[in-house]
């Protein structure tokens, strides 16, 4: 099995030029994806060099419910790092490389849950035609955004005790944020993608793709706060490549 390690090209991308970005970015599709055992995978893990950023404290005080689910104060969770300097919440994924491979969505759903008024998880990803289910384990009334630009946008509202909200993005979208309207600083990030060479790191920083044909690819990790990074890796049949990150404050 072979191993390599690759340097990071940092590519920082504006926020006016997202939209441009996703497009070229999730907007290609042509071929499936083979069914092989030779399929190779990436994995690596996301670090954070300097000094952390001091995260914002959330306050809850408009709805005496949200607060009352907390014992301590709850801080954003964009800029996070994890205490062994790794970070947590980034979507890494495949770039180009791979973008003429689709493949049919799961038939498990993506869920999004809402627990003390936070949305949980706070980075996913979703392939197109895959359901998103959207629960609330909240004893107070949400109101679920999806604030897309591609694919239609949708309000809902979700009242306590209601059912799952069930929706599905027919297009590919890169980053798309989901908000509540009645709780302000709620909030999560989609991305809608037509293959599934993709993952979000774990509370260690460590993410894994698997199943890739063999191949070079650009492989993009994406913060909500740090910018994005590049790198070109390459995987052999059944091979493992490892790609790590490090971000810093000044990007």
């Amino acid at each position: 099995m072979s191993r390599c390690r690759i340097s990071p090209r940092i590519l920082l991308i504006p926020g006016t030029l997202v939209g441009l970005y996703a497009a070229a970015v999730l907007g290609r599709a042509a071929h499936a994806v083979p069914q092989s055992s030779s399929g190779g995978q990436i994995s690596g893990k996301v670090f954070f060099k300097g000094s952390k950023p001091k995260l914002a404290a959330l306050n809850m005080d408009r709805d005496p419910v949200c607060a009352s689910e907390h014992s301590e104060p709850v801080y954003a969770e964009d800029g996070e790092v994890n205490s062994d300097g790794t970070l947590p919440n980034v979507f890494v994924f495949v770039k180009s490389g791979a973008e003429k491979y689709t493949a049919p969505p799961p038939s498990q759903p993506v869920v999004l849950d809402q627990r003390g008024c936070i949305y949980v998880p706070h980075v996913l990803g979703i392939m197109v035609g895959q359901e998103l289910k959207v629960l609330s384990s909240d004893p107070t009334t949400h109101n679920v955004h999806a604030v897309c630009k591609v694919n239609r946008e949708w309000n809902r509202t979700q009242t306590p005790g209601a059912g799952p909200l069930v929706s599905k993005f027919t297009r590919p979208e890169f980053m798309i944020p989901v908000e509540c309207n009645v709780h302000p600083w709620m909030k999560a990030y989609v991305s809608v993608v037509s293959n599934p060479f993709y993952a979000v790191t774990a509370k260690d920083g460590r993410f894994v793709i698997t199943g890739l044909p063999p191949g070079e690819y650009t492989l993009s990790a994406w913060t909500a706060t740090f910018g994005i990074q590049e790198q070109r890796v390459t995987v052999a049949a059944s091979g493992s490549t490892v790609a790590d990150f490090t971000f810093s404050q000044a990007q």
